[in-house]
């Protein structure tokens, strides 16, 4: 299971929007993951003033501190981008992440309304 960043932010911070059954499916997973490409936008976004830095001075052992396992980005993860051209106008870290899921046959966690629009197998929502 991969986290989206809104997904990876709701539930470090035990946000209500992170949805039951989302959570019902973390707490089942052995293993959940945060990807490189969301710290990158927690950052971006941190230094635009437009949201503060989880876990503060901890920042972003807080999420291996939680238990999650960090997914690095990889080029093969970056070719996986080809695969979606109709996405290219699409907020970049989503197509990262919907890449690295492709890569990793993993599901991905999202609250994006574009992403969860595909209706592809392995496209969670992340408010349910």
């Amino acid at each position: 299971m991969l986290l989206d960043t809104n997904a990876l932010l709701w539930l470090v911070d035990d946000d209500p929007r992170l949805g039951p059954e989302s959570r019902r499916l973390l707490i089942q997973r052995d293993r959940v993951c945060f990807s490189a490409i969301s710290v990158s936008e927690i950052a971006i976004k941190h230094m635009l003033g437009r949201l503060t830095l989880p876990g503060s001075d901890t920042f972003p052992g807080v999420f291996s501190g939680s238990g999650l396992v960090e997914l690095p980005f990889r080029s093969d993860h970056a070719v996986a981008l080809l695969g979606e051209p109709d996405l290219a106008r699409h907020d970049p870290f989503d197509r990262m992440l919907l890449a690295q899921r492709q890569v990793e046959d993993c599901y991905l966690m999202t609250s994006d309304r574009v992403l969860l629009a595909l209706d592809r197998p392995g496209l969670l929502d992340a408010r349910r």
